[in-house]
């Protein structure tokens, strides 16, 4: 017998308040909602890496966030890699260790994150290490994304997720 896994959409509506919960699916089917979630910049910290003044170039980014909605976790810890391909374009990857909880549900995780930038804002996606989820979190798999303009603090982001 497989166990039922439940299925959760987050789907931001407006940059400053989340959705409501959809209407529940029927009971044959996993149980999904749809809400929006926000995340803010608390802190980043970018350090070169080679020579400077150039392209492409290289730096490292520390960065925490604080997530709020159906994700609360109140001081993330981010690592980027940053490939810069002119002076205000480029791409980045990363890991984000998320501690806090996912609807109510407590526990950690870490996102592996993939984006590209330009002059106007980010664009970002993201997917659950798989293994990586811990205590009511465990079993936890999903993927996501944002996209951000330059300036703003505070982007909304969506978040597909299973816990099995």
């Amino acid at each position: 017998m497989t166990a039922r896994r439940a299925e959760r959409t987050l789907v931001p509506t407006s940059s400053s308040a989340p959705a409501t919960p959809a209407t529940p699916a029927p009971a044959s089917a996993p149980a999904s909602a749809q809400t929006g979630g926000v995340f803010t910049f608390a802190d980043w910290q970018e350090h070169p890496l080679g020579p400077q003044g150039t392209t492409p170039r290289l730096a490292q980014a520390s960065v925490t966030n604080s997530f709020t909605g159906r994700i609360e976790a109140p001081a993330t810890a981010c690592a980027y890699t940053v490939a810069y391909t002119g002076d205000d374009t480029g791409t980045y990857t990363g890991m984000e260790l998320v501690s806090g909880s996912v609807d109510g549900r407590e526990g950690a995780f870490v996102l592996e994150e993939r984006g590209t930038f330009g002059p106007t804002g980010t664009t970002c996606h993201f997917e659950v290490v798989p293994g990586s989820a811990t205590g009511e979190l465990t079993g936890l798999t999903g993927t996501g994304g944002f996209t951000s303009r330059h300036g703003e603090p505070s982007v909304t982001y969506t978040f597909t997720y299973d816990i099995a």
